[in-house]
């Protein structure tokens, strides 16, 4: 079975969070973020619907998911 993912980098990812780089990289250290896929040795993104998922947490749970 194939499932369509999209993958989102840095850039869109602070976009659709509203949170600086350095926030979203202590909250993947903290266990509150998705962590990030390696798409290769210099690159990686994030799954859209992994993205998604956490913005549903955060409305769930208010500022106590953060």
């Amino acid at each position: 079975m194939i499932t369509n993912h999209r993958f989102l980098r840095l850039n869109q990812v602070r976009e659709l969070t509203g949170l600086p780089t350095s926030t979203l990289y202590d909250l993947m250290q903290k266990s509150r973020f998705p962590r990030p896929i390696k798409l290769s040795a210099r690159s990686v993104a994030w799954l859209a619907c992994d993205i998604e998922e956490w913005q549903e947490r955060l409305i769930q749970q208010g500022s106590k998911a953060l």
